[in-house]
């Protein structure tokens, strides 16, 4: 055939177009399927209810008003240009809900039948995987479609139905959603029982004792054969008047036995974000970004890009055939088959879960984080480690603790000792959940006599409730029921966007305005706060997945109750005036007073006058030290709009010096630069901005 004729053939044969949400996604994909495909990405959702209006026809079985979502029209007029041009449209976003939501209405501004086998789902982006997904399409799952239709109009009746009385009565800019609204009123009753917490003294004597050469902690239990607690001084000294240190004491018991510890499930998306803000101290949107990253593919260099991690939004515990195969032969050549369990711990199903996906696993356990760890950054090496640890443990055997427990007593009065000695590490090898320090007893036998080496009373006092992490509160919210894997790092997000919280020492705190719109929810729409409400609500949406209830009765039974309340609302809501706090500052341009403002990214202060003037000020916090780099303004302490603090020149704009790390006040005995305080693992350090110096701070 001559040159020109081939060419012709080429142009002439058509590319199948796959259509993803990101770009990322869509170049791993690209390199698997060939040449004879072409995959573009729709960013994420490119159709959905207006902003301006509820959108939603509470008259016409609640049908939703959807519009192309602003700035995506150029990309819609890409896609509808190359799916004309294709031979075939296949529809591959994410296998959950809301994928397939975008699948429908891409579906619909593509012009495809709804009914055609386009749909492509795959839980891991590798090779094989996507593959074998393309060989089996399947049309668009309505079923899926409609319970997030149903979410996503709930959401909106809810969200525009109570935000204007909200506006009306306390100020613009304020919001209210189903699970946001209940994760606020846990924190604020939690905030209510530490207020009204009154603590109670009680008392604990901790000693130590010697057998020949060794030593060994153990604590007073009781006395003549009970337990007794220890409620002040006077019972302390009761119990200490009734020994003679100097006498032996007598083993009365000895306990041992063999304990196992069993290693955790593989991860399920509230699992991965409670336990990567406790070992990682990552915020729950930090890791739900980096666990999208390890999804939708890194470049390993000879493997080329490929998908590290299953699908991340999953409340499953479940794992395949395959998976476990190959896991069991690594964990056998790795470790030995002592080490692999032949009968892998199950998880039961929490009630509601929905079970569609795999747990969070590695795509292959192949990839030691080791092998990856030139390839990833930091913070994507921090969770696959996670990751691939937390699944490989679960695959294999309890470890195995020999236990020891003895009584040792003195003129009827019992202490006890607790230790424990590992005998067989199984799982903590690749998986150590917390780091233990073992009691490690001495060999005791009973009628064995001991010496007391020390006895130290200590006064104590009951503490309030912990108040929520980011992680108490996910696990809260799932043990309730309430909201599903992908909401709950949004719902967090906006509870301290909306500043109704503020993270204090990585713990959750309710502000001013947090505590007058939960009061007002409260007041007027008791069932939005009724966590047994809002999970049976859950439960609907899962039924309606499941093709056993029509979604517009599911939302018809909660609006027609709610619609009832809101028109009550608005004369149950008193009209509330944030009070303005004097800030004891004059107005640098009128000099009239300034005020205490409460503005959408916390307090600031603003002229009283306002509007005839509006001059506003941040509230700022001088450190004693003098700007580094002007030598002339103070260093202040300043807040950005996440709430983040940073260190600024209180001169600025004229000087532009700003830190996220506190300066000293002091230069570096090397290079001169300036030094400044930071937080590591070790506790505060001083370094230098600029070289390798650091001293530690005296304390």
């Amino acid at each position: 055939m001559p040159k020109v004729q081939r060419k012709k053939a080429k142009r002439k044969t058509k590319k199948k177009l796959v259509i993803v949400e990101s770009p990322s996604k869509a170049k791993t994909i690209e390199k698997y399927l060939g040449s004879r495909y072409k995959v573009m990405a729709s960013l994420g959702h490119i159709r959905d209810l207006p902003k301006s209006t509820m959108g939603v026809d509470v008259e016409d079985d609640y049908a939703p008003h959807y519009i192309s979502i602003r700035g995506k029209g150029d990309i819609i007029k890409e896609l509808r240009k190359e799916a004309k041009k294709a031979d075939s449209v296949y529809l591959a976003a994410d296998p959950d809900r809301e994928g397939e939501a975008i699948a429908w209405h891409l579906s619909y501004l593509l012009g495809l039948d709804t009914k055609d086998k386009n749909r492509v789902v795959f839980n891991e982006i590798t090779k094989d995987a996507v593959k074998n997904a393309f060989k089996t399409p399947r049309s668009i799952d309505m079923n899926l479609v409609d319970a997030q239709q149903a979410r996503r109009i709930l959401d909106r009746l809810v969200g525009y139905s109570i935000s204007p009385l909200l506006w009306a009565k306390i100020k613009k800019g304020l919001s209210a959603g189903r699970v946001q609204s209940i994760a606020l009123n846990l924190i604020i009753k939690r905030e209510k029982e530490i207020r009204n917490f009154k603590p109670e003294e009680y008392w604990t004597i901790d000693s130590q004792f010697k057998a020949g050469r060794s030593k060994f902690d153990a604590s007073f239990y009781g006395y003549k054969g009970k337990k007794v607690a220890l409620q002040n001084n006077d019972d302390v000294v009761n119990i200490m008047q009734k020994l003679d240190q100097k006498k032996s004491f007598k083993i009365t018991r000895v306990d041992r036995k063999e304990r196992k510890r069993f290693p955790a499930l593989p991860f399920t998306t509230s699992t991965m974000q409670q336990v990567a803000n406790n070992s990682l101290r990552f915020r729950t949107q930090k890791t739900m970004m980096v666990a999208q990253q390890l999804y939708e593919g890194i470049n390993i260099g000879k493997g080329g890009v490929v998908g590290l991690i299953t699908y991340m939004r999953t409340d499953s515990t479940r794992i395949s055939s395959l998976a476990k195969h190959e896991t069991a032969t690594f964990i056998h050549e790795s470790y030995g088959n002592e080490y692999a369990a032949v009968k892998p711990r199950k998880g039961k199903l929490p009630e509601g879960a929905q079970d569609a996906h795999e747990a969070i696993r590695p795509s292959s356990v192949l990839r030691t984080p080791d092998s990856l760890k030139d390839y990833l950054n930091k913070d994507q090496f921090k969770l696959y480690s996670l990751i691939w640890s937390r699944f490989v443990a679960s695959q294999m055997t309890p470890a195995v603790l020999d236990t020891m427990g003895v009584d040792i007593v003195q003129n009827e009065v019992i202490y006890r000792a607790k230790g424990s000695k590992m005998k067989f590490p199984g799982f903590t090898k690749v998986y150590a959940e917390s780091k233990r320090k073992d009691n490690e007893l001495p060999d005791l036998n009973e009628n064995d006599e001991v010496m007391m080496v020390k006895n130290q009373p200590n006064q104590h006092f009951t503490l309030p409730p912990a108040r929520y992490s980011e992680a108490s509160l996910i696990k809260t919210l799932e043990e309730n029921g309430v909201g599903r894997p992908s909401t709950y790092a949004p719902t967090l997000a906006t509870i301290q966007k909306r500043y109704y919280v503020k993270l204090v020492s990585r713990k959750f705190e309710p502000t001013e305005l947090g505590e007058i719109v939960n009061e007002m929810i409260e007041k007027c729409f008791p069932d939005i706060l009724n966590v047994d409400f809002t999970a049976q609500l859950e439960e609907h949406l899962d039924e309606i997945e499941d093709g056993k209830q029509r979604w517009v009765k599911v939302v018809d039974s909660f609006y027609q109750p709610f619609s009832k309340e809101v028109a009550a609302a608005d004369d149950k809501m008193a009209k509330v005036r944030i009070k303005d706090e004097p800030a004891g500052l004059n107005c640098d341009i009128c000099g009239a007073p300034l005020v205490i403002k409460l503005g959408r990214y916390g307090k600031f202060y603003a002229c009283s006058r306002f509007p005839d003037c509006r001059n506003t000020k941040p509230i700022t916090k001088e450190i004693g030290v003098t700007c580094p780099i002007c030598k002339k303004g103070e260093v202040i302490e300043r807040k950005s709009k996440k709430n983040r603090i940073f260190y600024g020149c209180a001169r600025y704009p004229d000087c532009e010096f700003v830190s996220w790390d506190k300066p000293v006040g002091r230069d570096c005995p090397k290079c001169n630069h300036f030094l400044i305080e930071k937080k590591t693992k070790k506790g505060k350090q001083v370094k230098c901005s600029n070289c390798d110096y650091e001293e530690e701070i005296q304390k």
